[in-house]
């Protein structure tokens, strides 16, 4: 197994295909190791923006991009085939749902083939792509084995689930543990040394069924824990009982008890996603997971219940929706980030108006976006200002932004629909939350 050398050796050079939140972290981190590393996308621009020492993905630090781009430890390409140099390739790409709420593999698929049309005897092919179990072994494998080679002997194979939380101050993509599961024993060896260059800690599956299934199961213990706390939100709501508070006196227990947080909903590619993927394979066994469906109905009704709360604010100073003027404050799907993906602001938005509101937003990560599921194309208001917030009827915080100064936007705003308990103080009768 000469790559198993070359990897130990650190002169093993590795392909990247895909370079968004995913992909070009764990480009940077196989670079500052000492390995030679190509990124492929199809997005020129963003292979331009590598290649000029641009960053645009906030878990990279501006700095360590620019020197190992600099060092000519990474580069970025538009062309397939440098994928041939490769020794190790990773598939970092996207693998949505679509509007059946059934997986995509599209960019898997092609990005295998594409694999396939240039592999190399010796290749390491790794997917880190979040999917349903059996990806790896169903998908990758016949395609790559089309031409008559031979996984374990030919080229090897192996899924290593991403672990990108997108703000997170403590863990990246470098300290994070890493799950490795492949095809075979030797393909699970080989793909545990390349990460090992990066990060000691690589936990080996048995397979790489295991190891796509415990991805799913991260997801589905956040979602169904959240979607619990949410569902408690609503309920303590028709009891005039504060759930934050609650939840501060449960998460005095020591033990047995981990704290989650209600909310307008649960954005981002991972949590209200990949356990719907897991939705979709059990039914090839008759299987009926349904703890995921409701867990998906309580989190997908949160956008409505903001727009009740909205509507029952305005009321509660003789106001109705229809022609009030709201703030949003936050399109971002959790706080400090620029990562708009399924983020409930958005869905929020779109349902206050298409009830007549007139809606405007403020964050100051997200400049503009343009949304395809809800249709909306919006811009920021350039500035929070005093004068904004006098105007407008309610101010809705569907995301907690540390940029924002809470004090001043009570004292500012009229009425308060505060969906994430940004607004500590409680001796205030317009402020309005779960």
């Amino acid at each position: 197994m000469e790559i198993l050398g070359k990897i130990k050796a650190k002169k093993a050079t590795v392909g990247i295909i895909g370079l968004g939140y995913v992909g070009l972290p764990l480009a940077t981190e196989f670079a500052k190791a000492g390995l030679a590393v190509t990124g492929y996308d199809v997005q020129k621009d963003r292979v331009d923006s590598i290649n000029a020492g641009r960053n645009y993905i906030g878990d990279v630090k501006d700095e360590e991009l620019k020197k190992v781009v600099s060092e000519g430890k990474l580069k970025a390409t538009t062309d397939e085939k440098e994928m041939q140099k490769a020794d190790a390739i990773c598939i970092c790409v996207p693998t949505p749902l679509d509007k059946h709420m059934q997986p995509d593999v599209t960019y898997v698929v092609q990005s295998a083939k594409m694999v396939a049309r240039n592999l190399q005897p010796g290749q390491l092919i790794v997917l880190e792509s979040t999917t349903y179990p059996g990806t790896t072994r169903e998908v990758i494998l016949p395609l790559l084995e089309k031409g008559g080679k031979k996984v374990g002997k030919d080229f090897y194979l192996a899924f290593s689930p991403e672990r990108v939380d997108p703000g997170n101050k403590e863990y990246h993509t470098g300290n994070t543990p890493k799950v490795v599961g492949g095809i075979t024993r030797d393909c699970t060896e080989i793909a545990a040394a390349l990460y090992e260059t990066f990060n000691p800690k690589i936990y080996r599956a048995k397979s790489p069924e295991v190891a796509e299934m415990e991805k799913i199961l991260e997801n589905t213990f956040r979602i169904v824990n959240v979607s619990m706390i949410n569902e408690m939100a609503l309920l303590c709501d028709r009891m005039k009982i504060d759930i934050w508070e609650v939840i501060e006196a449960a998460s005095t227990k020591p033990y047995g008890f981990m704290p989650f947080y209600p909310g307008p909903g649960i954005g981002g590619h991972c949590i209200p996603i990949d356990p719907f993927y897991l939705s979709w394979k059990a039914r090839e066994y008759e299987f009926i997971p349904r703890f995921i469906e409701l867990a998906g109905e309580i989190n997908n009704m949160m956008p409505h219940y903001v727009m009740t709360k909205v509507n029952f604010a305005l009321n509660k100073v003789k106001k109705c929706l229809r022609g009030s003027k709201i703030l949003v404050l936050g399109v971002a799907y959790k706080k400090d980030i620029d990562d708009y993906r399924e983020s409930p602001a958005l869905r929020v938005i779109e349902k206050l108006k298409h009830k007549g509101a007139i809606v405007e937003y403020h964050d100051p990560y997200i400049p503009e976006f343009e949304d395809h599921f809800t249709g909306l194309k919006m811009q920021s208001i350039s500035k929070l200002t005093k004068e904004k917030l006098n105007e407008v009827d309610c101010v809705v915080i569907t995301t907690d932004h540390s940029d924002y100064d809470w004090d001043f936007i009570l004292k500012e705003s009229q009425l308060i629909v505060d969906t994430r308990n940004a607004i500590k103080r409680r001796d205030t009768d317009k402020v309005y939350r779960f």
